[in-house]
């Protein structure tokens, strides 16, 4: 109902063109884009610190990293493979008299 007015949709087309505008201006500005790549830097090289050391602490308390948890997922994943594998060729065995 909103979107048939006409205020709305003028409302709403002049804010996105200003968001517009005001986006490609910041974009342009080389300082503000300095800015932006360093606060990213600095976030990616936090979190890899704060990882670190969540799995230095979990080793300490002796419990699984979710590298750990997800390496043993995989590692089950390929034993039931391998166990399907096997399971399909014994079933082409046949059955020997006893």
């Amino acid at each position: 109902m909103l979107k048939n007015n006409p205020v709305v949709k003028r409302l709403v087309e002049t804010g996105e063109e200003r968001v517009g505008k005001l986006a490609q201006a910041l974009l342009s500005n080389e300082r503000f884009v300095v800015a932006i790549q360093t606060l990213i830097q600095r976030t990616l090289s936090a979190k890899g610190v704060l990882d670190k050391s969540l799995r230095s602490a979990l080793a300490a308390m002796n419990l699984p990293s979710t590298e750990d948890v997800e390496s043993l997922r995989r590692k089950i994943a390929d034993l039931d493979a391998t166990l399907s594998r096997i399971e399909s060729k014994l079933e082409k065995v046949p059955e020997q008299p006893r």
